[in-house]
């Protein structure tokens, strides 16, 4: 039985929903692997319009497969999967989002992982950590990203930066050595507020030892460590180390062409991003593990793909899947789309194996945290968000702002 969904989800215009492509089962009996029969699919932003490619590859070998993709914009996913769900109309497969996987885990409309087939030690631990709910999984990992430091290393020449910042503590000095020495007019590109500033924020609260939720959803955004992470966050931008106010949609790659911004946290797409529109920096920057502070831990980002608990066609979905998230798969997906593979085996073989900077992503992934699928995580991470803004522009102190969005979060998860 899977349990109603909320009365918010329904709520979400489920006539919306009706004018959708029809794509669940109805709850009749389930269609063997090998029967003729066509599995749906919605697959988001760019994956959704490179994975049309590898569904034409897998109907070659599958020829009873007809694989329908539908591709969906990341902008209107969220409510596009919300009324799907309250009208069951969800598709075979679905891609779910890093911040998506829980509250639809929660609603019961996608199927258990049987973890017999599919085994969490294939995956880096925060890629898995994504797909778990409730003690269960519900996806399976097919891509993860992370937050690394990009630097400029022709700037860094001229502030007299020998090495990339190791330390939190380095990272503040080279951010005022760039401004001093090198005369760029920031020292570092952090989110100063708005939506999903929690994610800017996330390497220096993992870095420190902070959490947002423990693993059995309580909120510790008030600790010591979150309160410390905060600290050193604001710290950028009383005296003008970083920016207080960006412009919408704001491309940091433009900035750090000037040299206007010289280090930035960033993730893997960013690299394909410099090489191809500025040519001109090549071997004028270079990438560097999240600095230490307790540690050196990053976000771990990515999606998952999950199975409706309504389709007909599971047994084929579960074959389609395995394909996809296989170390062979992955390889391949990577090689198409530069995702970073969510499963370690992927990363054994060709320049996965060999390169230099993927080699530093790979690093940075083995230590990488993902907050708790929580099925109001992106409620609780808006009160974060808040947090963090009071604090960039000078209206709270870390500890002030952090022990009102803890109290916050306690009456979302009670």
């Amino acid at each position: 039985m899977r349990r109603p969904a909320t009365t918010a989800s329904i709520a979400l215009t489920v006539a919306s929903a009706l004018t959708l492509t029809a794509c669940g089962g109805s709850g009749g009996a389930e269609v063997a692997a090998d029967a003729k029969q066509t599995l749906t699919v919605w697959a988001m932003g760019t994956e959704g319009e490179k994975l049309a490619d590898v569904a034409k590859a897998y109907q070659k070998t599958h020829p009873n497969i007809t694989v329908k993709v539908t591709p969906v914009g990341w902008d209107v996913a969220h409510q596009k999967l919300v009324a799907a769900a309250a009208a069951d109309k969800l598709p075979d497969v679905v891609q779910m989002g890093g911040t998506y996987l829980g509250e639809f885990a929660d609603m019961g409309v996608l199927e258990p992982v049987d973890t017999k087939s599919v085994k969490e030690g294939d995956f880096f631990p925060a890629a898995w950590d994504q797909v778990s709910y409730d003690g269960k999984a519900y996806g399976v990992p097919w891509y993860v990203d992370t937050r690394v430091l990009y630097y400029r290393t022709d700037l860094a020449a001229k502030a007299g930066l020998e090495t990339a910042p190791a330390t939190m503590t380095d990272l503040r000095a080279a951010a005022e050595a760039y401004q001093k020495k090198a005369g760029t007019k920031w020292g570092l590109s952090i989110q100063p507020g708005g939506l999903d500033t929690v994610q800017s924020f996330y390497p220096f609260l993992y870095s420190a030892g902070g959490e947002l939720l423990t693993k059995d959803d309580k909120p510790v955004i008030d600790s010591a460590a979150a309160v410390k992470a905060l600290e050193n966050y604001g710290s950028y931008f009383p005296k003008g180390l970083s920016a207080k106010s960006v412009r919408p949609g704001y491309d940091v790659t433009k900035d750090f062409n000037t040299g206007s911004v010289p280090m930035f946290f960033g993730g893997p797409w960013i690299m394909s991003l410099l090489d191809d529109n500025y040519p001109d920096l090549k071997d004028k920057w270079a990438i560097a593990p999240v600095p230490t502070d307790v540690s050196s831990v990053s976000m771990a980002g990515g999606s998952s793909l999950a199975i409706s608990a309504d389709s007909e066609h599971k047994a084929a979905a579960k074959q389609f899947i395995a394909s996809l998230t296989n170390a062979q798969g992955q390889a391949d997906w990577y090689e198409r789309t530069r995702d970073l593979p969510a499963n370690k085996a992927a990363w054994e073989t060709g320049e996965l194996a060999t390169d230099a900077n993927l080699k530093i992503w790979r690093k940075q992934l083995e230590s990488a945290k993902t907050p708790p699928s929580d099925p109001k995580l992106t409620e609780i991470t808006s009160k974060v968000d808040t947090a963090i803004e009071q604090v960039t522009q000078g209206r709270s102190s870390a500890k002030d702002a952090l022990d009102k969005a803890q109290s916050q979060i306690e009456g979302l998860v009670r």
